[in-house]
């Protein structure tokens, strides 16, 4: 009995290996590259770049513009609009800066205009959006109401967190880490950490006094 069992684990070890070999195959082709049928259908997508397979949603790409040497994770969500085909009223509606990295799973869904400078990071999970939902009209539905739109800014070399979301009129300065499952809805200045829902600053940079802790 246990020779057999032995054999049928080697069995499906090999099997296992030649699987994860089909997939590695499909995960490198289906890869979304400058050259590739689909990365020329984006308003810019510059060399060196790459958005990795599968990938959850991505639609109307002419509005959205990608810097150089920069790649984006699996099961990212990444559109203009609120459908495929809409045409949107400015151009580019999301632009993703030089060398960037953007964490599996995470969703830049822009209406207006989100602007990620270069060199900005993230964790997996991150969600960045630059419309709202109007939910004071008690007689409608929230899906009926008002989508106020604001624009949102993440500044060059900054680093967010594991889960972290960004709403709409966020503005993140340069060189700004934001901690895990934090939520930015406002102002975040340049050399900062800050952490929390909504998020705040714990500590600041200045060149007088370096790091401090605000508390």
């Amino acid at each position: 009995m246990y020779a057999d069992f032995m054999r049928g684990y080697r069995f499906s070890d090999f099997r296992g290996d030649f699987l994860s070999k089909i997939w590695r195959w499909i995960t490198t082709n289906a890869a979304i590259g400058p050259t590739s049928r689909r990365g020329k259908k984006f308003g810019k997508f510059g060399d060196g770049s790459i958005i990795l397979f599968p990938t959850t949603t991505i639609f109307n790409e002419q509005y959205i513009h990608i810097g150089r040497n920069t790649m984006i994770g699996e099961h990212v969500a990444l559109s203009a609009g609120m459908m495929p085909g809409q045409k949107c009223l400015t151009d580019p509606v999301v632009r993703i800066g030089d060398r960037c990295l953007i964490g599996r799973g995470t969703g830049i869904v822009g209406h207006l205009s989100i602007d990620i400078g270069d060199d900005v990071w993230t964790g997996h999970h991150v969600y960045i959006t630059d419309q709202s939902h109007g939910y004071e009209n008690i007689s409608l539905p929230i899906s009926h109401q008002s989508q106020p739109e604001k624009p949102v800014s993440i500044g060059d070399g900054s680093w967010l967190g594991h889960g972290v979301v960004v709403l709409p009129g966020a503005k993140i300065g340069k060189h700004v880490a934001v901690g895990a499952n934090s939520v930015v809805t406002g102002e975040l200045p340049d050399y900062c950490v800050a952490v929390g829902s909504p998020a705040r600053i714990i500590k600041q940079y200045t060149q007088d006094q370096g790091w401090e802790t605000k508390f």
